[in-house]
């Protein structure tokens, strides 16, 4: 089969044939439709995640439909369609996991990252950890549910009943979860890299309140932001703009040094906290609301061999919305 490998941190990645893997025990083989492409895929490219298993075939927001079951796997019949996110496996009796609290497990595995993913034609994975895709959303489109969905959600419940969020960084899960907040009634402020017109127009397209650089303030005082761009020095920048009591909260997995700051800009309550991970619960709730919402997702496809255009692309801001993988049958043309 086809897929894209990671051999060492710092390079590009390298189309490669590879043997089809085989489902063991509680795990589905899948063969891929899409992959959405995260930013996360970045940090582990540039060597910012730093014990990925190598080589590896990198993407955790794999849609496929099952082709074959390994022993004791019944949750999902061959020809099903099934979604499979960042969280692969957890040891389920930790002290996290017997707490309610998988995503933080001591003996967790990861798709993409320390177990295979969905950069190639077919992929492996645990059944207990996948999703049933929501039939309204196709292939392309149900991708960026997956982490983008799924990981933001996590983020977005942890604002509470914060009626004015500010997005620091208006990506994949941004554009997702600006949708969602609409739908309930909560007024989103977009903050883009400073100049960045075209993204700040996007988000007022998507409903923004209001769109601007991140070295702006916005018109009124903040109740939550939500930061998903990985730079440290918006945490103060937030801090500054939040409301009495208000929350920010660092939702990627990577961020670059926060800088000091004064301890008036945290106090009267205000909070810091970062999102780590997705439990199953998660999942199960975000993708029951998505229909209902209903969510859109802007894609931008690009085909298995396109790999590292669609993360230099992502890399540079070229993307709005989501970069999205997309298999067709191996031997058929695939889409440019």
């Amino acid at each position: 089969m086809r897929a894209m490998l990671l051999e060492a941190p710092g390079q590009p990645l390298r189309q490669a044939d590879v043997p089809k893997p085989t489902p063991q025990a509680h795990q589905v083989l899948l063969k891929v439709q899409a992959c959405g492409i995260c930013r996360t895929d970045l940090h582990i490219v540039d060597g910012e995640l730093s014990q990925p298993k190598l080589p590896l075939i990198l993407g955790h927001q794999i849609v496929g439909t099952v082709v074959e079951r390994g022993d004791g796997a019944s949750q999902f019949a061959v020809g099903q369609r099934v979604g499979v996110p960042w969280l692969g496996q957890t040891c389920q009796h930790c002290r996290y996991c017997l707490h309610n609290q998988e995503n933080l497990c001591d003996n967790a595995l990861f798709t993409g990252y320390t177990l295979n993913g969905g950069y190639a034609d077919y992929a492996i994975a645990n059944e207990r950890f996948c999703f049933a895709i929501p039939a309204d959303f196709p292939d392309l489109q149900a991708a960026p549910l997956l982490c983008a969905g799924l990981i933001g959600y996590r983020a977005y419940r942890m604002t509470a009943q914060a009626q004015r969020i500010g997005f620091y960084g208006f990506g994949s899960a941004a554009h997702i979860l600006i949708q969602l907040a609409q739908f309930q009634g909560r007024e989103v402020y977009a903050f883009t890299r400073p100049g960045d017109t075209a993204g700040q127009t996007f988000a007022r397209q998507l409903g923004a309140a209001w769109a601007g650089g991140s070295d702006q303030a916005p018109p009124q005082l903040l109740d939550a932001a939500i930061i998903f761009a990985p730079v440290g020095a918006l945490v103060p920048a937030a801090l500054r703009v939040l409301a009495k009591g208000g929350i920010v909260v660092c939702a990627g997995i990577h961020m670059s040094e926060i800088p000091a700051f004064p301890y008036k800009i945290l106090w009267e309550e205000r909070q810091v906290r970062s999102v780590a991970n997705l439990t199953r619960r998660d999942g199960e709730e975000f993708l029951a609301l998505a229909p209902q919402v209903p969510i859109k997702t802007e894609v931008t496809p690009f085909a298995l061999e396109q790999a590292n255009a669609a993360l230099a692309a992502l890399r540079q801001g070229e993307i709005q919305g989501s970069a999205v993988l997309v298999m067709s049958p191996e031997g058929e043309p695939t889409p440019a």
